[in-house]
């Protein structure tokens, strides 16, 4: 007895011995993994906000250092945001592209639920034709838009109108939100419709209290859509509006790129105002996008 005891303890440090060498490479393993994930994570947080980060340093440099690739301002300054905001009349370009946001936010949001719920609830004759038709008119180019949509604008005397452009962005806007939108309707049980129609529910009331806030977090989704189309498109912008105080900041940016030389610290200072607006807009709409299902569930 005693000689197998001796004799199973070397055993049993040898086992204890190899559980810890295997802990450690375990360890080892997963620390290399762990910093190799870190050190992926930082170059693409890198690759993705060193063009912000040049952007902002340019707009605060004075003009003797804005746009020579320094990556600190030498001498801070607020001169290019005010030269832009008064000399570049951008403050007006910016209550314009606002003004067109709203109009194109609004029509796409209203028009795509109802079209969505049409298509997703009734049953009609080509109804899936209706919808290959829509996706197809999204793979149109731009280009080829560009005269048909600048005659309709013209025959319905809206060139140079803030109204004119937002309804042209609410056309364009439409076919992806309507496919959006149709997912986030079709994802709604036809079952809890036909509840709210047995508890005596009208069905305005039914898409209004039960439908609605069920479908919450896809106008959310549409509106973001919808907002960064009329907030950047420069194209139709810059073909239907040929007076200066009817253009949008796109539009406006172009006026700080000369023939011969740029004037990249008004060129950044104006980046950096056309990005905050979409920055504010998403972050105070952005938590409607997971709690609006789970309200919409519960007053369902």
């Amino acid at each position: 007895m005693g000689t197998t005891a001796h004799a199973s303890a070397p055993a049993d440090r040898d086992w204890e011995e190899r559980v810890r060498r295997a802990r450690r490479r375990g360890d080892a393993v997963r620390s290399g993994r762990l910093l190799a994930k870190g050190a992926a994570v930082g170059a693409l947080l890198l690759f993705t906000l060193f063009p912000v980060y040049f952007m902002l340093t340019s707009a605060f440099s004075d003009r003797s250092t804005s746009g020579t690739g320094a990556l600190l301002p030498t001498a801070p300054t607020l001169d290019n945001f005010a030269y832009v905001l008064t000399e570049g009349n951008f403050d007006t370009y910016m209550a314009n592209s606002l003004a067109v946001a709203c109009i194109t936010v609004a029509g796409a949001c209203v028009l795509s639920l109802l079209a969505a719920v049409a298509v997703a609830r009734f049953r009609f004759r080509f109804r899936t034709a209706v919808l290959v038709m829509i996706l197809i008119v999204q793979m149109v180019p731009l280009e080829a838009l560009v005269i048909p949509l600048f005659l309709q604008v013209r025959d319905l005397q809206m060139l140079n109108t803030l109204l004119g452009l937002g309804i042209v962005y609410v056309a364009l806007s439409l076919p992806l939100a309507v496919w959006m939108m149709r997912g986030f309707v079709a994802a709604v049980p036809v079952e809890v419709e036909e509840a709210a129609y047995i508890d005596g529910a009208s069905w305005l009331q039914m898409f209004w209290k039960v439908l609605f806030p069920l479908v919450a977090p896809g106008l959310v989704a549409t509106a973001i859509f919808s907002f960064i189309v009329a907030w950047n498109e420069f194209v139709l912008a810059l073909t239907f509006m040929t007076q200066s105080e009817n253009y949008t900041v796109a539009v406006g940016l172009r006026q700080f790129f000369g023939q011969y030389a740029n004037e990249w610290g008004h060129v950044m200072a104006a980046s950096t105002l056309i990005t905050l607006p979409v920055m504010v807009f998403f972050i105070l709409v952005q938590r409607f996008l997971v709690s609006g299902l789970v309200q919409g569930a519960v007053k369902g």
